[in-house]
């Protein structure tokens, strides 16, 4: 969870959105009852503390990058198939990914971002749709996607997609305090997500984290109320 700098000063929370049911071209999974939110931002938005924030409120959380981390681990259903494709140079000393070095390659080379996306992503839906089937008694649950708009294959399972929003700026600032994360690395990350614009563009609802943590905690639990007053409306 990054921390928020204390010296940036909060703006206001935008106003609450409308709670009438949305449109999509298709239902949720995880069940007629539940209600499912997308949750995205760019790299060092703060994503993981606005799911904790939202955890602490009793929301479950299903995490894509959670769910990648336990296919890629020693044992892990990727990774026959991720060896098979490069070899023991991405194996870790205790049999996993690699995800430094699996890092380094995915991002200077776009023909290995894509055999790496193709073996993970369909594992990943079919744990994401498992984990979502689990949950169908909840009012609604938070779906973590980090690469949710630069895929294009996550919008139809939510109903609302989230968007934390911060300037690059500020996410260079943070970022730059991750342990092992390179300028070099960062720029190639950066390059390969989709821009501040097209994330706001793409979002039905916005956090903007430019602000202290009560502000944060604040508009985390005016969203909270809202998708609740949905998904009872929802249930009929």
């Amino acid at each position: 969870m990054s921390a928020l700098p204390p010296q940036h000063a909060a703006a206001p929370p935008a106003a609450v959105p409308s709670v009438a049911a949305p449109t999509v071209a298709n239902p949720p999974a995880g069940g007629p009852g539940t209600l499912v939110i997308a949750l995205t931002g760019g790299i060092a938005s703060g994503k993981s503390t606005v799911a904790d924030l939202f955890a602490e409120l009793g929301v479950p959380l299903v995490d894509t990058d959670a769910l990648a981390h336990a296919l890629t681990r020693p044992g892990g259903a990727a990774m026959p198939a991720l060896r098979a494709a490069f070899g023991d140079a991405v194996l870790d000393a205790h049999g996993g990914l690699d995800r430094a070095a699996m890092r380094e390659r995915a991002f200077t080379d776009p023909a290995v971002r894509h055999d790496l996306e193709a073996i993970l992503h369909p594992l990943i839906r079919a744990a994401v749709d498992q984990a979502l089937s689990a949950l169908a008694a909840q009012p609604y649950v938070l779906l973590a996607v980090p690469l949710l708009v630069e895929t294009g294959v996550w919008r139809q399972r939510a109903a609302r997609v989230l968007v934390v929003d911060c300037p690059e700026a500020l996410q260079r600032e943070r970022a730059a305090r991750r342990p092992g994360l390179t300028a070099t690395q960062l720029q190639a990350i950066l390059d390969v997500q989709a821009t501040r614009e097209e994330r706001r563009a793409a979002a039905d609802d916005l956090i903007d984290n430019t602000g202290d943590l009560a502000a944060l905690r604040a508009r985390v639990g005016e969203l909270d109320q809202a998708y609740r007053a949905l998904a009872r409306e929802r249930q009929g």
